[in-house]
């Protein structure tokens, strides 16, 4: 059983009334330094990691079992985890895993080819360019359409490439060793590495120059262009887009919400000035980046030398078991949920979170209702919504039905390979269909919570509703403070 309340959390040497924060808070922080594999630590972090521990125990009692059915999803856990940890067999491996993918780009001679591969390569979960996915149409919550999305960074935001201080041109020098580390780690010699490395950081700041920012990025309207295939080939007339969805098993798109017609335009006339040469330079770094940390243990630590050193400040990488944790439950999400949720997530829990959301539901509309800024119209409407939120609690009511993905007990990265197709192609099948709304967004075992605007209902996973966040032996106030935050959040 877990206190509800520690007192020795607290730094009672402060007044409230000068700081509320350290008072409620100091005893914590004192007590708990950020441990050198974050760069951040708190409360979301340690239930993180207690989730973590339940998830190893659950992964661990499975491996014990004398008989799994082959097939089953005890049998994809076991297998893609133990791959994971089967670090002898990875370091043999090397490179092999990924020797089909790079043999596919070094093949090809023209920008037909170039085509293809972006198509094959977005199957695989790797995403050169742009996203491809099916979501809510925005303005018909009821149906699914296809959406396109810019992409094609390597750095996080179009800032990184565009300003011009001290600060951020050490940081594209930084990141121009570490793609020609990764291009030498394939066998490329130093020089040849260099050249390559310099056209990919070239050509990803001409796609940032013509993407939008993150201010841009922030506007509904702005950030959504339905258009037919037509429309689209129209102003983006260098890529085939017909062959495109053509090659990713989408022959008939229907109306396609393009989010940022500017990069489509813009991508589509680099693309027609780009030699092909360069392309395959650009093609196989995304490949390499997608793939490091699933490979041997050079291409790891050189992608957490960069990714977790220099641009998160991480001065430790994180055990390894919980790096293939972290796989194993991004991959066969609800898989795990289901036995998660079975074990540490009794009904009483759901139960009580529900009636603490219902509880939540009535002192909104309270407020609503004495709002002296809002017309009667307006509240009605406002009730109205509030009274159609759907709540989700603790996990779905039918679970993903995993049957179509092979996992192998011996090769890791064909794993992530084939959970990434298994995902794309179940993200595929939903083009021009119904929403469906009894689908989770999260896997039970999250640590987050989420409100769906399109779906309007606010998801609570099993994962979350945990102390500190939610104590089902906790008194009322306790929760209504913790959880009850999140909640109005």
């Amino acid at each position: 059983m877990t206190d509800a309340i520690n007192p020795a959390n607290m730094d009672k040497s402060v007044k409230p009334g000068d700081n509320f924060y350290e008072y409620v808070n100091g005893g914590w922080i004192k007590s708990h330094p950020v441990p050198p594999e974050y760069s951040q630590y708190g409360a979301f972090t340690v239930l993180y990691e207690n989730n973590q521990k339940e998830l190893k125990s659950l992964v661990n009692e499975i491996s014990k079992k004398k008989e799994v059915k082959q097939g089953s999803i005890e049998q994809k856990i076991r297998d893609f985890y133990n791959s994971g940890m089967d670090t002898v067999r990875i370091e043999k491996m090397g490179i092999s895993p990924i020797k089909p993918e790079l043999k596919r780009i070094a093949a090809i001679s023209n920008m037909k080819m170039v085509q293809q591969e972006i198509a094959h390569m977005n199957t695989i979960g790797v995403h050169p360019l742009f996203y491809f996915y099916a979501g809510a149409d925005e303005k018909n919550s009821t149906m699914e359409i296809a959406n396109l999305y810019q992409g094609g960074l390597g750095l996080p935001d179009v800032s990184y490439y565009t300003n011009d201080n001290a600060a951020s041109k050490k940081l594209r020098g930084e990141y121009v060793k570490h793609i020609a580390k990764m291009f030498e780690l394939t066998g490329n010699d130093s020089k040849v590495a260099d050249k390559k490395a310099r056209e990919v950081l070239n050509l990803e700041t001409k796609l940032a120059k013509t993407s939008f920012t993150r201010l841009e990025r922030r506007s509904p309207e702005k950030n959504y262009n339905k258009m037919s295939l037509a429309q689209l080939q129209k102003i983006s007339h260098n890529l085939n887009w017909k062959a495109y969805f053509s090659n990713i098993g989408l022959k008939n798109p229907g109306d396609i919400n393009v989010g940022q017609p500017r990069f489509f335009t813009g991508m589509s006339k680099i693309m027609a000035e780009t030699p092909v040469n360069v392309w395959k330079a650009y093609l196989e770094w995304n490949l390499l980046d997608d793939a490091a940390p699933y490979l041997s243990k050079n291409f790891v630590q050189a992608n957490f030398d960069f990714y977790g050193k220099v641009m998160s400040g991480q001065q430790k990488m994180r055990p390894r078991w919980k790096r293939v944790m972290g796989a194993t439950s991004g991959s066969l999400g609800e898989a795990l949920g289901e036995l998660y949720v079975a074990k540490y997530f009794p009904p009483e829990s759901k139960k009580r979170m529900v009636q603490l959301v219902s509880n939540l539901k009535l002192a909104f509309a309270d407020r609503i209702n004495k709002l002296d800024w809002m017309n009667d119209t307006t509240k009605k409407k406002a009730i109205a919504k509030l009274k159609a939120i759907t709540v989700k609690v603790g996990y779905p009511d039918k679970w993903k039905d995993y049957s179509k993905l092979n996992i192998v007990p011996d090769n890791y990265f064909q794993n992530i390979m084939n959970a990434s197709k298994f995902s794309f192609d179940y993200n595929l099948n939903k083009v021009g269909k119904p929403v469906d709304k009894t689908e989770w967004g999260m896997s039970p075992q999250t640590v987050n919570a989420y409100y769906n605007p399109s779906n309007n209902e606010i998801v609570f996973p099993a994962g979350i509703l945990q102390p500190p966040f939610f104590n089902k032996d906790a008194d009322d106030a306790v929760n209504y403070g913790a959880i009850g935050v999140v909640i109005g959040h």
